[in-house]
Formats: C-alpha cells, sequence, structure tokens
C-alpha cells in the first residue's frame, strides 16, 4: 500500500505483540504518514520493550483493552493473524464499513522484489529456509522471513526488483487476508507440502484447515509456478486456477515432474542434487527439499548451481536436530513438533532403540492412535509430561507401549534420562502445543537442552 494511500489516514493496529511483527507494521505505517492507533490487550508492563521500539512515533496506545469504537471509527483496521476474522470487533469494524487487513497482506502489496511463497502443516519452516539457501548459493540476494520468524515488512526498503523474498506462510495469515486479496504481481511462484491435522482450535475442522491452506493458490498470477504434493492426500487433490503446477513425489518410480531417480532430485529429465550429498536428518526432508529445488529452479537457478548447493543446505534448529552424544546416548531435539503427526514422522526417521519424550498442551481433537501405535514399535520407553502428561500416557499404554509419566519437563528429562540403556538414544518430540509452560516452542526446546545438560552430569549417573 503506497504512503500516498496511507498518509492521513486513521490505522488502528490490533496486537502489538511481543514478537516484533506489530512494531514493524505501526513503523511502516507511520512512516507513510497514517495516523495510528496501537491497541493490545496486554497492560504496558508486559509490552515494555515493544512499547520503547515504538516510542516517538507519534502513535496512540490503547492497552489492557480494547474499545469498540478504535475499530468502528478508523478508515483501517490492521490485525494481528493471532485475531480471528470472526473476532466481533473485526466484524464491528467491516460492519460499520472500515477495511480490515493484515501484515502479510500489506507486505505483498507493496512488496518490489519477486516473492515465493511456502505453506503447509509439516516442512513449511525447512523448505523455506533450504528454497532461501539453494538461491543465495546460486547467486540470488534473498530476503528470508515471514512465519519463520521475520516481519520482511521491515526490509521493503532494501529491497530491489531483482531479490527474492522467500515467506513461510501459515494458515493463521492466509485466513487473515482479506476477501478476495490476490492474485498477486509479484508472487512469483507459491508451494503447499502437506496439509495434516492441526489448529482445529482455530479452523475448527480439517477441512476448514485445509481451505485456509488452499487460500494460497489465490495469490498466485497466471505466470507463477505452483509446486504441490503428490503424496500428501489433501494437497494432491488441489488444482490451481492460474499458474504453472509442479507436483512432487518422493515414492518409487513416482512420475510427477519433480521426483527422485537413480540417487538424483530431478525435475523432468534435469538432475538438480545427488540424494546422498542431502545432510539434513529424516527422509521426510527428501520432499523438502525436492520442493525446494523445484521453486529455485521455477525463479531461474541453474541445475549445475542448485546440485553444488544442495549439500551446503543445513537444518533449522529444533527440526530433528542431533545434537550430539551425552553420556553415551545420542540426543534428538525435535521441539518443533506440536502436533502427533510431526512425531510420528521424527520416529518413522530414527531407529530404535530408543526413549521418547513427549508433553505440553495437547490441540483438541488430534487423534493419538498412529503416534501410539508407532511409539511401541519404535520406543523402549515413552515418557510423558506436562499439563497433558496424564492423557498422554493413557493413550500409549493402551497401545501396549511402557510409559512413565511425569509432572514437569526437568521431571521427564530425569526420569527418560535413567530410563536409558547403553547405546540408547532420547528423542525430544513432544506432539503437543507449549504454552502450558513455556512461551513458545523455542523456549520449551532450549530447556529440554539445558535439562539434558544437567542430567548428563548429574553425579548419579
Amino acid at each position: 500500500m503506497s504512503a500516498a494511500v496511507l498518509a492521513g489516514r486513521r490505522v488502528t493496529v490490533m496486537g502489538l505483540g511481543l514478537q516484533g511483527g506489530g512494531v514493524e507494521v505501526v513503523r511502516f505505517l507511520a512512516a507513510r504518514g497514517a495516523v495510528v492507533t496501537v491497541t493490545d490487550k496486554r497492560p504496558a508492563e508486559k509490552l515494555r520493550e515493544s512499547l520503547d521500539a515504538i516510542a516517538g512515533l507519534g502513535v496512540r496506545t490503547v492497552l489492557g483493552q480494547h474499545v469498540e469504537s478504535d475499530f468502528t471509527s478508523a478508515e483501517l483496521v490492521v490485525a494481528n493473524p493471532a485475531v480471528a476474522p470472526s473476532n466481533p470487533l473485526l466484524v464491528a469494524a467491516r460492519a460499520a464499513g472500515v477495511s480490515v487487513t493484515s501484515e502479510m497482506a500489506l507486505f505483498l502489496a507493496a512488496c518490489p522484489a519477486r516473492v515465493v511463497l511456502i505453506t503447509g502443516t509439516q516442512g513449511k519452516s525447512s523448505t523455506t529456509h533450504a528454497t532461501a539457501r539453494l538461491l543465495e548459493e546460486a547467486g540470488f540476494r534473498v530476503h528470508l522471513g515471514g512465519n519463520i520468524g521475520r516481519a520482511l515488512i521491515s526490509s521493503l526498503d532494501d529491497m530491489r526488483p531483482e531479490d527474492v523474498a522467500v515467506v513461510e506462510i501459515s494458515s493463521y495469515q492466509l485466513e487473515a487476508l482479506p476477501e478476495g486479496f490476490g492474485p498477486c504481481e509479484r508472487v512469483a511462484a507459491v508451494a503447499c507440502v502437506n496439509v495434516l491435522s492441526d489448529h482445529l482450535e482455530r479452523h475448527g475442522t480439517v477441512e476448514g484447515y485445509d481451505a485456509a491452506k488452499r487460500r494460497i493458490l489465490e495469490l498466485a498470477p497466471a505466470g507463477a509456478t505452483v509446486v504441490l504434493s503428490a503424496d500428501d492426500p489433501r494437497v494432491g487433490r488441489w488444482n490451481a486456477a492460474r499458474g504453472h503446477v509442479l507436483r512432487f513425489s518422493t515414492a518409487a518410480g513416482a512420475r510427477t515432474p519433480l521426483h527422485l531417480a537413480a540417487g538424483e532430485f530431478r525435475l523432468g529429465t534435469e538432475t538438480l542434487g545427488r540424494i546422498a550429498d542431502l545432510r539434513l536428518p529424516g527422509e521426510f526432508q527428501r520432499g523438502n527439499m525436492l520442493a525446494a529445488l523445484g521453486l529455485a529452479r521455477a525463479l531461474g537457478a541453474a541445475p549445475a548451481a542448485l546440485a553444488r548447493a544442495v549439500g551446503e543446505v543445513r537444518g533449522l534448529e529444533h527440526r530433528l536436530q542431533d545434537l550430539g552424544v551425552f553420556g553415551g546416548h545420542r540426543v534428538w531435539d525435535n521441539g518443533i513438533s506440536t502436533t502427533p503427526d510431526s512425531t510420528v514422522s521424527a520416529l518413522q526417521s530414527l531407529e530404535g532403540p530408543l526413549v521418547l519424550l513427549c508433553g505440553g498442551q495437547a490441540k483438541e481433537g488430534l487423534p493419538l492412535d498412529e503416534l501410539a501405535t508407532l511409539a511401541r514399535e519404535k520406543a523402549r520407553a515413552v515418557v510423558t509430561f506436562g499439563g497433558s502428561s496424564e492423557l498422554l500416557a493413557a493413550a500409549f499404554r493402551a497401545a501396549g507401549a511402557t510409559v512413565s509419566a511425569a509432572p514437569t519437563l526437568r521431571e521427564a528429562v530425569a526420569l527418560a534420562w535413567s530410563e536409558l540403556r547403553p547405546g540408547e538414544a532420547l528423542l525430544f518430540s513432544p506432539a503437543c502445543a507449549s504454552f502450558d509452560e513455556f512461551l513458545n516452542f523455542r523456549d520449551r526446546a532450549l530447556r529440554f537442552r539445558e535439562h539434558v545438560q544437567s542430567a548428563c552430569t548429574s553425579p548419579s549417573r
């Protein structure tokens, strides 16, 4: 959205937040002359760092509450994607004729660079990271951000038309786009790696979640490349109204344009890299890399450059990350896991015997049967923790797994460590949300690492 359009307009930003996205939106709006009101239900003392970051911008703040008139009397509302479009204040704003938008919509409308958008339930961060690294290794100037952790709206002034913005976009961000938003001229490629059961507390059903993810197709213009999984049953049914569709599959003998053959990643007859060079743990990463290679190729990266770059891509933290050997036991940090499906993928990728550590705040409506059955087969023992410790333990026991339960992560790590036998590995893959005890999944994973260090150096071991 241009400075001329925003200058002098009354804009309400709903949710300053603690992660930086709200701050960057405020800066973007203030720099373009908007008259900004920031409203957040948290009190000032909990928002001090964010408030300090916008000090001096001349914005009005309403904290500890939301006031309906700030929404109905505005000319534009920018809502945090954590706020559902059905929120009564946003409904009231739209009823009053006020436009409701989001940080992502503002970014996409103003971005001068070419844009790659990537979504999915599992693997979207790994695919986004791999795409950015492949393009960088191939000589492109890349801006990495979105749901992966950085609001790219803050980098707009540094972007050039020949640059590439590689953006992870979540179901929340897609759902929060204004109705009818898209296609976006600067979007060069979009991708979806899978749609599994997640975020049912927001979307209600898997079908609602799928519909939110499917909105990524609306953002692709006619000239864009659309990379879709053929292995995922839901995404396999998607059909793009615009763009050139490239489906990918890691299945043996797959006939999709992007596939594996003779130990290579291939696009048609082109070789884009060797599977043996892949340094990302877990077989599921082959699909993520295949999608990333397809996206990078669509942006114009040469096959030879991509083949060289495959071995340079390293995994993100907390995504089946090998932390090394502690006291004779290899430790795997799959702290990104917040659903049973993601822990299933981790278990499928590792050889036993191992001890599985999982727990936290179970997400409503997500089945545990497949996880519990696989845990019985792959894990010699399971230790559960947190708010859903007993719920999880009951599911594992019903499947015949050997289970111990602990109230906190600290106690669970100590218990798991005592369970380990010589040569066994410890897999931390929570399968649940983190909000019962921690700020987010990263906070939980870092605490896990601290507790492992403590357990490893304990005199009892």
